[in-house]
């Protein structure tokens, strides 16, 4: 509702009521229109922003859940590795004290102290989980055993290992020291 006033010098001052509800009405509801549609851009612009902002926090997410499981991985093959290393030279005195004991045995002298002590380097193997490779009658695994020598004869098949020089370890399923062994071909031995 709108009111007028008059410039008329009248002690009186008339006033005019015009009516324009209508008017007035309508302009709202444009204003109110125009507000909605706003808001509703507005709404749809946060909920583009807040999909944006949760795909983002998912792939951080997944990109930390990577990291991590490549770091563990990275941590777990480095100490494997380490284990490893070390056991293998570990196995070289193992070695030494068993090339002693059978020296020994032949001589025959007490080697009790040497039973004991290769039954604690065995069981410490044991427990660190590093286990011999079977090698002596088994057909030659290139992934398990080297080669050093080829026997000839004829009533033996290909590649089958006839004596173990150095017996093969794995630990943690990976081979720590491939055995040595004599392999046999099959042929003819001839007399010259």
């Amino acid at each position: 509702m709108v009111f007028e006033m008059s410039n008329e010098n009248d002690s009186e001052i008339p006033v005019h009521v015009v009516s324009s509800d209508n008017t007035i009405d309508e302009s709202q509801n444009k204003t109110e229109e125009i507000s909605l549609d706003k808001l509703q851009n507005l709404l749809q612009e946060e909920k583009q922003k807040s999909q944006d902002l949760e795909n983002k926090l998912k792939y951080a997410l997944a990109d930390f859940q990577n990291l991590s499981k490549k770091t563990n991985s990275e941590i777990e093959n480095g100490v494997n590795a380490k284990i490893a290393q070390f056991m293998l030279e570990f196995l070289s005195i193992h070695d030494d004290f068993i090339r002693a004991r059978d020296v020994l045995s032949k001589n025959e002298e007490d080697i009790k102290g040497f039973d004991s002590i290769l039954k604690n380097m065995n069981s410490l193997l044991e427990k660190n989980k590093v286990t011999p490779i079977d090698a002596l009658g088994e057909i030659f695994d290139p992934n398990l055993h080297e080669a050093i020598s080829i026997i000839t004869d004829s009533k033996l098949d290909d590649n089958i290992i006839t004596k173990e020089i150095r017996k093969g370890y794995i630990s943690q399923n990976r081979v720590i020291r491939p055995s040595l062994v004599e392999i046999s071909k099959k042929g003819d031995i001839k007399d010259g």
